[in-house]
């Protein structure tokens, strides 16, 4: 079954593309008609694309890796950003920081520099400072809230990328394409599809449009999170389950000794009468 249809899609206005003028030629495949100078979207090729892409990220979240959400965009941005922080996945709504991907380990730095500054802000030792360094390192902190709050308790470099606007991010994109990282995109008539792995042709600039998607894909991933915690209880339950069976053959088995064991001597002193 569709996790979407093609009514919900046509009333967020996922259809609106950009002008024809700015059209992109690859998108072509992804383009029902022109109206007014208009492009729009094939919707019924959306719902298609859509629903891979959904099975996709939910498989990514069930194998109990993440997904980096990436909009920078003021339309995207709230969007995003609950939607992500709902299914707890790491996510950037402000500027992507250049090597945030391909120089991770500095990205990590940084982030650890923030919980020095927590630890310092708790220990005491912000009352041995000048009035003047507790205010460059508050800024400092603020600063780097902002830009990578979001990603603190992203330890690895994520399995996967959902891009809202892939010409906006382009960036992230092409960092994401050379560590070979799964690019998930929004891609309107005016981006190239071919730097996405999983394309969603759509409107990037509606936030309704941008909300209706994102849902769809924040949902898969939620499925994928709850089967992975399923399976493990599960797992769980077997092994107990297997332990009590092993355990049980086992004092079987010493019953079963103990018996022959006890027959032995019987038999040695009839013998011996």
């Amino acid at each position: 079954m569709s996790r979407t249809n093609f009514e919900q899609l046509l009333e967020a206005g996922c259809h609106f593309g950009h002008l024809k003028r700015k059209w992109n030629p690859a998108m072509a495949p992804y383009i029902f008609m022109e109206r007014n100078g208009i492009h729009i979207i094939d919707l019924h090729k959306t719902v298609a694309k859509l629903d891979v892409a959904a099975a996709a990220a939910k498989q990514i979240a069930k194998s109990g890796k993440k997904i980096l959400f990436v909009a920078t965009k003021k339309q995207a941005k709230e969007v995003v950003a609950n939607l992500a922080k709902d299914i707890k996945m790491p996510y950037i709504t402000e500027r992507w920081a250049g090597g945030m991907l391909t120089n991770f380990p500095t990205i990590r730095k940084a982030v650890k520099k923030m919980s020095s500054i927590d630890k310092m802000m708790t220990d005491g030792t912000f009352d041995n400072i000048s009035k003047r360094e507790r205010l460059q390192i508050s800024r400092q902190r603020e600063k780097l809230e902002k830009n990578l709050g979001s990603i603190a308790d992203l330890t690895r470099l994520p399995s996967a990328l959902f891009v809202v606007d892939v010409l906006k991010e382009n960036i992230a994109v092409k960092e994401a394409i050379r560590l070979g990282i799964p690019v998930f995109g929004i891609v309107d008539t005016n981006s190239n599809p071919n730097e996405v792995d999983f394309v969603i042709p759509a409107n990037d600039d509606a936030t309704k449009s941008v909300e209706v998607i994102v849902s769809t894909i924040a949902e898969a991933i939620r499925e994928g999170v709850e089967e992975r915690k399923i399976e493990k209880v599960d797992a769980k339950s077997e092994d107990k389950e297997e332990g009590g069976k092993r355990a049980k053959r086992t004092r079987v088995n010493k019953r079963s000794d103990a018996k022959e064991e006890v027959k032995e001597v019987e038999d040695k002193e009839d013998s011996e009468k």
